[in-house]
């Protein structure tokens, strides 16, 4: 199978990205499935219904989350009947962890958990919790998005998952990695996809903002840079045994 993995889609520029760039992607690599990490879509944290459904329109299969899953209340309305992932961790919430999709006779499992290191978020262990989904639901392919902070912890969760699950990616710290693999025992791993979204900005927000809270220990509230976008992501042909990395900016072609 081919899988297009797009990373954290960060704000307005995000979603103009994702415009601009997807039917691009479709053309060339012509995956199969589409998954998108959409946790900050909504101004940067969270997402709302018609964000939703202007991405479903786009033909993106499923979105998964994140830290600021429930950032936007909104979502609660809706979660329960969406092609959306919210972390599997959880001890309770809204929605599911992971959702199965039907392709060519096929069940394709899709997790998402978040770390606990650095997350500040009351979790499970993403390793237990992960392990226990993957005997427990029936599935041909398996893959999962962790969103964590801290890169040992999703390196370690790739070993520890190696040859269990056929693709790990990483999310949340918008910074795509130049470390895509195969693990020893066969698993696709990518510590982190990177950012969708504003290319000047501080992962996502205003240079201005975060560079003054650096120096001065203060400053305003996150605000989402208006600048250039970029779009990362992440391409894997099973079939071929092929993997490549995506990275593309304003006015760019690829």
């Amino acid at each position: 199978m081919k899988f297009l993995i797009i990373g954290d889609v960060y704000g307005k520029s995000g979603i103009t990205a994702i415009e601009q760039y997807l039917p691009e992607l479709k053309s060339k690599y012509q995956p199969h499935l589409i998954i998108v990490n959409a946790e900050n879509a909504s101004n940067g944290r969270g997402i709302t219904k018609s964000i939703y459904k202007q991405f479903m329109s786009y033909g993106i299969h499923v979105l998964t989350m994140g830290n600021h899953v429930f950032a936007n209340k909104e979502l609660e309305s809706f979660i329960d009947e969406a092609n959306i992932v919210r972390p599997l961790n959880y001890l309770q919430a809204p929605g599911r962890g992971y959702h199965v999709i039907h392709f060519n006779q096929q069940k394709i499992l899709i997790m998402n958990a978040l770390g606990q290191a650095f997350m500040n978020q009351h979790v499970q262990s993403p390793f237990l919790t992960v392990m226990e989904t993957i005997k427990t639901v029936e599935h041909d392919i398996a893959i999962l998005d962790i969103h964590a902070e801290a890169t040992s912890e999703k390196v370690a969760l790739g070993h520890f998952l190696d040859g269990k699950i056929d693709i790990i990616f990483g999310t949340h710290t918008h910074v795509q990695t130049n470390d895509n693999r195969v693990l020893p025992n066969g698993t696709y791993y990518l510590t982190d996809v990177g950012m969708t979204g504003p290319l000047n900005g501080v992962i996502g927000v205003k240079k201005e903002i975060v560079i003054d809270r650096f120096i001065n220990g203060y400053s305003t509230p996150n605000a989402v840079d208006e600048g250039p976008f970029q779009l990362n992501a992440w391409f894997i042909d099973t079939i071929q045994k092929t993997h490549e990395l995506i990275h593309l900016e304003q006015g760019e072609k690829k």
